[in-house]
């Protein structure tokens, strides 16, 4: 959420000749409505769900690829086991303090966020990030996401290829 995966993904996978699939993006093309919508009429359960499926039918596809998940993505129903057996997943760490300031700069497309206060967006994040980060710390590579550049990403990624 608000990491960089989409922007320095893409550019990285262009760097590394790699097809590129956003998968929030590839869900909303998918099933033609938002994430916020599907979360809000079908529940997270129902989402997940289909966020497993369609990650399922990217990472099956025998075109090698580079994905930006959603930041829950790995969280849920085994999805980081499944990830990891399939390729490497890469981990943009970002300070909550800077993840709201990013996040503040882009609230347009995230209107779950838009009616918190500052002290409350980085209680939110903080929390989120504190909860995941059991799943992010197994990610075969940790990368600092202030100021990353494509083309370190795509060195530290080729080196584990």
């Amino acid at each position: 959420m608000g990491s960089g995966k989409s922007t320095i993904g893409k550019k990285t996978a262009q760097l590394l000749g790699l097809a590129f699939y956003d998968l929030d993006q590839y869900i909303v093309e998918h099933e033609k409505r938002s994430i916020a919508d599907i979360f809000k009429l079908d529940g997270e359960e129902t989402f997940r769900k289909k966020e497993y499926d369609y990650l399922n039918k990217i990472l099956n596809n025998t075109q090698p690829s580079l994905i930006a998940l959603g930041g829950g993505t790995v969280c849920f129903n085994n999805t980081l086991d499944f990830v990891k057996s399939k390729g490497i997943l890469v981990y943009l760490e970002l300070s909550p303090a800077a993840l709201v300031t990013r996040l503040r700069k882009n609230n347009e497309s995230r209107p779950l966020l838009n009616n918190l206060n500052e002290e409350q967006l980085l209680d939110f994040v903080t929390h989120l990030l504190n909860a995941r980060k059991v799943f992010y710390e197994q990610a075969h590579l940790t990368l600092k996401g202030i100021n990353l550049r494509p083309e370190h990403a795509a060195n530290e990624i080729r080196g584990l290829l």
